[in-house]
């Protein structure tokens, strides 16, 4: 069993960096793509989609091999990131709809604090540039929550009657808005330019706090369904529309860095590259993959949940991370990095990853739960996993509650094929009994996702 490592969360990113007095403070950039499998990038196996911006990342710095969001779908995943919090206790989770919808009459509770809110505190300019879908109303977004800059969509780029119509279906009756700050600049814009449109803006923004402290969350529309790409990727890859969506999203990444490195704030910037979820594979060959990962997005299998992480910036220890760690990880590093006390007055379900990207130190996580909804459908302790609750990703409530819980050794066998439940029922039982006593230490607060749909 792994030794949990304590640490305080106040300790200055000089001082993590230096040992010496604060000089300048470490900028943060955090690009979040939409429904990228764990096996869509050359680093992590796929072997036609060409990542060799991403690759690099992952050579110069961290490839994480266990990292875990919190939910397997948009909303309740990107408002875990944000707030270092688990849906249940915010409320950002659903039981009959499972993210937020152009009708959702709420979104991200004004009492949360985000990652934006809390490293203002130390004078940090923050932008969400991309896709937010933590609610559409005015209340609800990005400059409500700490940012200074919104530059992008309300929730997913299928959510149009456009796009639906593209499509053969016609779940929603809107445009697509498209903000710039708090105005809508058009709607139902060109998707073939969104990558490439979003980039631009990331630059720009880089150079002009470039003498500042800054924090840019940029989350890419892409490779979510509807698959666009610009003139310059369009037929590209040999993977095809998903290939060009995904090679175009790298691209970005290059950008990104060669902007770092033009205005010499490659030194002291940490850059995060991560998913929301797991690839969307109802859609077949137009969605992503998980690699030897169980299925993908909406299933609280290992595809779901477990996501590409690769973490690039000077100093951090190079090497391949297989411990495990969460999106919920992130606010606390990043509060640690920016010299903010964590506040006492909530439960965070994170910790700080310092530790391990400075100084190689093994990752205090020994446990993660996984959410459908408010139900606790599986539970990891170790290289241990137990499922309580099965379900199929979409589709009918043909859910199955196992009598015997299905247990896995997930060091051994990630693609979860083999149930060794039967050969050790002393697991079965510790997990067990681990997982209640979680269960009893949370709050469940009601859902706001399933509240009465705007008329």
């Amino acid at each position: 069993m792994k030794k949990i490592i304590k640490y305080s969360l106040i300790t200055t990113s000089a001082f993590i960096m230096t040992g010496n007095a604060q000089e300048t403070q470490t900028n943060i950039i955090l690009i979040n793509c939409d429904d990228l499998g764990y096996g869509d990038l050359g680093c992590y196996g796929h072997p036609t989609i060409k990542t060799p911006n991403l690759d690099q990342m992952a050579c110069e710095g961290q490839r994480w091999t266990s990292f875990y969001v919190t939910s397997a779908v948009s909303s309740p995943s990107r408002a875990g990131l944000m707030t270092g919090r688990l849906g249940v206790r915010t409320g950002m989770y659903g039981d009959n709809r499972s993210v937020l919808f152009p009708d959702s009459p709420e979104g991200l509770p004004p009492s949360e604090q985000t990652i934006a809110t809390l490293i203002k505190q130390k004078g940090y300019i923050s932008a969400c540039v991309g896709k937010w879908h933590l609610g559409h109303k005015e209340e609800s977004l990005p400059l409500k929550h700490g940012f200074d800059y919104f530059y992008g969509i309300p929730y997913s780029n299928d959510m149009s009657k456009k796009e639906q119509n593209l499509m053969g279906n016609n779940y929603y009756n809107t445009e697509l808005p498209f903000y710039q700050q708090e105005k809508i600049i058009e709607t139902d814009p060109d998707q073939t330019q969104l990558t490439k449109r979003l980039t631009e803006y990331a630059v720009t923004f880089i150079k002009k706090q470039k003498n500042k402290p800054f924090f840019l969350y940029l989350a890419h529309p892409m490779p979510h369904i509807p698959l666009y790409a610009s003139e310059a990727f369009q037929g590209k890859s040999i993977r095809g529309k998903y290939g060009d969506a995904v090679e175009e999203i790298d691209w970005c990444v290059g950008q990104l860095l060669d902007a770092l490195k033009k205005y010499n704030l490659d030194s002291n910037t940490l850059v995060i590259f991560i998913s929301d979820n797991g690839p969307w594979l109802s859609y077949g060959i137009d969605g992503g993959s998980a690699g030897l990962l169980k299925d993908g997005k909406g299933s609280t299998c290992e595809g779901g949940f477990r996501v590409p992480c690769i973490v690039w910036g000077k100093n951090i220890m190079p090497g391949v991370v297989t411990d495990m760690a969460s999106t919920l990880d992130l606010l606390p590093t990043f509060c640690e990095l920016a010299g903010v006390k964590m506040p006492n007055d909530r439960v965070y379900d994170g910790g700080s990853l310092t530790p391990v990207l400075y100084h190689k130190t093994e990752c205090f996580r020994e446990i993660y739960p996984f959410f459908r909804g408010k139900e606790m459908y599986a539970f990891r302790k170790g290289k241990y996993k137990i499922h309580f609750i099965s379900r199929p990703a979409y589709g009918p409530d043909d859910r199955t509650i196992h009598r015997m819980p299905l247990l896995y050794d997930i060091e051994n066998d990630p693609g979860e094929q083999y149930n060794i439940a039967s050969k050790y029922p002393d697991i079965v039982k510790e997990l067990s009994e681990k997982a209640k006593e979680y269960l009893s230490t949370l709050e469940i607060k009601e859902s706001l996702f399933d509240l009465e749909p705007e008329k």
